[in-house]
């Protein structure tokens, strides 16, 4: 079960990362060339969210049955390098992540003007991918390196 998960959440990453970018394409281009929010807009916008929530969701999963997370928990203070970037800092930011995805969701939602709807898309959504790609554990991390797809 662990090492389905892990690939699961290591190839869902991209679908994070992909329906971000595009969200955030999406978004420039409708606030700078002031275009109507369409149907389309606004399903990438709810789409991006549900991506992200499902990947939070796998993360926890993995967070609590994770043998790193574990050794990371019996040696509490001692821990340093990858235990302390999978214990503590990984889970951390990427959940702080997925909130700025959420609340610039909701909040891009309820905007009364299509512009309106497009900027906070575009300043939430890019805020949570860059904190996104400080968390990912990169092949070249000094803190956490991992493959770009991670299979066992």
């Amino acid at each position: 079960m662990y090492s389905t998960l892990l690939s699961l959440h290591s190839l869902f990453r991209w679908l994070v990362l992909a329906s971000l970018l595009i969200a955030i394409f999406r978004a420039y281009r409708g606030y700078t060339a002031r275009l109507a929010f369409t149907a389309s807009d606004n399903s990438v916008r709810h789409w991006t969210a549900t991506i992200s929530h499902v990947q939070l969701i796998l993360g926890f999963t993995l967070y609590f049955i994770s043998p790193v997370v574990e050794a990371f928990r019996q040696q509490g203070n001692r821990a340093g390098g990858p235990l302390v970037f999978f214990g503590v800092i990984h889970i951390t930011i990427m959940l702080l992540a997925v909130v700025l995805i959420t609340v610039g969701s909701a909040m891009a939602k309820r905007q009364p003007a299509d512009r309106a709807k497009f900027r906070t898309m575009l300043i939430w959504f890019s805020i949570a991918l860059v904190i996104i790609f400080l968390a990912i554990p990169w092949p070249f991390s000094p803190l956490a390196n991992r493959p770009y797809i991670r299979t066992v």
